[in-house]
């Protein structure tokens, strides 16, 4: 054999097998052919004389390619100064031929089976996400580079009643189509579940319960979230599931501590249906980061560095949901090289800064981020330096500081702060601070040895006025500073 390509030949590339070439012919009939001869072959086949009179060749096998007693293709071998064919060269190219039957056969097949659970994970997953008003929502998912390509990994968006959202990640135990059949019945069980208004916790014990009546040994981890954009309050729970990853409107991110339940399925067999329900609070122009573990998890490291490397990858990525969700893709999911599948969902609030004469930011303190306060405060006088008032700013920094404090030593969770401009009928500044007790704060008179109970007083002396106001399931305290003249200063 030269090894040489055959370009000359291209022409004849598609041609049909009607008996007119000497390899359709092979394959017609299953049967190879050995011409030591081509200036006889070519007499034999008119179509191939004056392509076999360009070529310098001596000798050709012509052998179908046979498997599973079916012709799948063909097969021809040229060469050169060749006069003859032993019966141990002919056996030799049988073997090849078959040996190459049999590996286009098994990449056909394997062809068919990916097609086909492709088809089978892509009608699983929703095919559409519902509109939402208040923020963005962007869906990714990426089937395994190994395997059938095809999982348990699912996303979902679900419009809920009382305008709110429900999103939610999950995944179902193995890779392969059973997985994804198992998937889509459940994620379907999970959205009737959430569509007939039940709360988080309910909504999981009952697809737990679901998954474990499917009579199959799988289970399945699931992050949950019921989120209001108009409010920002978010109902999470999870099952055995990586938490959500929050990115702050200053680009700081957090992984919220949200308590979970056993997986899908185990914890109805352990009797253990239990999924307490953790509040978190999404200000205007944050985002909310949902994935699978095969986001995060790479061979051979921990998961908190896959973890780190995510929130790095949201940290520096574009503020749209779509965009940054195609930056996660290309930073992580092919960084990893990933033999799992990945499921990716990303809300964003929507943006409130206001207007330009009455400009607004927004703020989150997590109660356990002890970077938080110091970063209102940078974010407070950043503010207020922009807006052309930089004489206030260190009164309202310490009357935030001392309204933070309260919240998030009273209170079983982090604060919302807010600090906007109302420029009429008098230009002030008011700062709002909101956390989800419904406790009032009093203003007390401490004695002069005591190291607590000062924080209104101070408010009270540094702002013009301040007061409290319910706001759905907590309250807000707030306060006012003139913009117009000097404050009143401690001594």
């Amino acid at each position: 054999m030269s090894g040489e390509t055959l370009e000359i030949l291209s022409e004849r590339s598609l041609t049909r097998l009607d008996g007119s070439l000497p390899l359709s012919q092979a394959v017609l009939t299953r049967k190879a052919r050995f011409a030591t001869s081509l200036t006889a072959l070519g007499v034999e086949f008119p179509l191939l004389s004056d392509y076999l009179n360009r070529i310098q060749y001596d000798a050709a096998a012509y052998l179908p390619l046979i498997a599973q007693a079916k012709a799948i293709g063909g097969l021809v071998l040229f060469y050169r100064r060749r006069s003859e064919f032993s019966p141990e060269e002919r056996n030799l190219c049988l073997g090849l031929a078959g040996i190459v039957a049999q590996s286009l056969q098994r990449a056909l097949l394997f062809d068919q089976e990916r097609e086909f659970a492709t088809g089978l994970q892509a009608a699983m997953l929703p095919r559409r996400i519902p509109e939402i008003t208040g923020g963005e929502i962007a869906v990714r998912y990426h089937s395994a580079w190994s395997g059938r390509e095809v999982g348990g990994d699912w996303y979902d968006v679900i419009a809920l009643p009382r305008d709110r959202v429900g999103i939610v990640v999950g995944d179902v135990q193995g890779h392969d189509t059973h997985a994804a059949a198992i998937m889509g019945q459940l994620r379907i069980a999970l959205r009737a579940y959430a569509g007939e208004g039940h709360p988080p916790s309910t909504v999981l014990a009952r697809a737990s319960r679901f998954l474990a009546e499917l009579d199959t040994e799988r289970f399945a981890t699931c992050m949950y979230a019921q989120v209001d954009l108009e409010t920002g309050g978010v109902r999470a729970v999870r099952a055995g599931h990586l938490g959500p990853l929050i990115r702050h409107t200053d680009g700081r991110t957090g992984w919220p501590n949200v308590r979970g339940g056993l997986p899908l399925g185990l914890a109805t067999a352990f009797e253990q249906e239990e999924f307490p329900e953790t509040r978190l609070d999404l200000v205007p122009g944050e985002t909310l980061v949902l994935c699978t573990d095969g986001l995060v998890e790479e061979p051979g490291t921990a998961i908190t560095q896959g973890m780190e490397a995510l929130a790095h990858a949201v940290r520096s990525g574009p503020q749209e949901a779509g965009a940054l969700a195609d930056h996660l893709s290309d930073r992580l999911w092919e960084r990893w090289g990933s033999g799992d599948d990945v499921a990716l969902l990303v809300l964003r609030r929507a943006p409130d800064p206001g207007t330009h004469r009455a400009p607004r930011i927004h703020q989150y303190i997590h109660q356990a981020d002890p970077e938080g306060l110091s970063e209102a405060r940078y974010a407070l006088r950043q503010a207020l330096r922009d807006w052309g008032m930089p004489e206030l700013a260190d009164d309202v920094e310490l009357a935030a500081g001392e309204l933070l404090v309260n919240a998030l030593l009273h209170t079983d969770g982090g604060a919302v702060l807010t600090m906007e401009v109302l420029p009429e009928p008098v230009r002030r500044i008011r700062l709002w601070v909101k956390d989800r007790s419904s406790v009032w704060p009093r203003r007390r008179t401490p004695g002069e040895a005591a190291t607590t109970g000062r924080g209104l007083l101070l408010v009270d002396a540094l702002a013009t006025h301040w007061g409290v106001e319910s706001r759905g399931d907590g309250k807000a305290v707030w306060c006012e500073f003139d913009a117009g003249g000097s404050l009143r200063s401690i001594g």
